[in-house]
């Protein structure tokens, strides 16, 4: 056995697995249940790409290929990041559950706001201004 034949049988069983792979994570990207879910599924599906790209690269002997995978990787964790500040920022994970990321985002309840009538209900007394101690 030539290592020609070697690489030929190996570069196929390598697209054989990123095919099922790739059809595993569209099914999740799809159905997942939540949106971090389906943010790490498209990470995912990156980086099969990139996995294809490189078994590309082995096959056809161009080098090229492998320097489009690598800013491919960088543009995919790029987005992941993107996506996680926007999950963060959202504060939903998923159906009922709720991330602490920062401050509460409850409605006020106390003395300003509105009533119980929906008018809205004036403050009783000004607030101090900051920096000076209250008498």
């Amino acid at each position: 056995m030539t290592p020609e034949l070697i690489v030929e049988y190996a570069s196929v069983a390598a697209i054989v697995i990123l095919v099922i792979a790739l059809l595993m994570t569209v099914y999740r990207v799809v159905v997942g249940p939540t949106l971090p879910d389906r943010v790490i599924a498209l990470d995912m599906l990156v980086g099969i790409v990139i996995g294809f790209i490189a078994v590309i690269a082995l096959r056809t002997g161009y080098t090229l290929y492998i320097d489009i995978a690598i800013a491919l990787g960088l543009v995919g964790f790029l987005a992941t990041v993107a996506f996680a500040r926007f999950i963060l920022a959202r504060g939903y994970v998923g159906e009922g559950e709720q991330v602490e990321a920062g401050p509460s985002s409850k409605k006020p309840t106390g003395k300003s706001g509105s009533g119980k009538s929906g008018k809205p209900v004036k403050a009783s007394k000004p607030a101090a201004p900051l920096g000076k101690e209250a008498k």
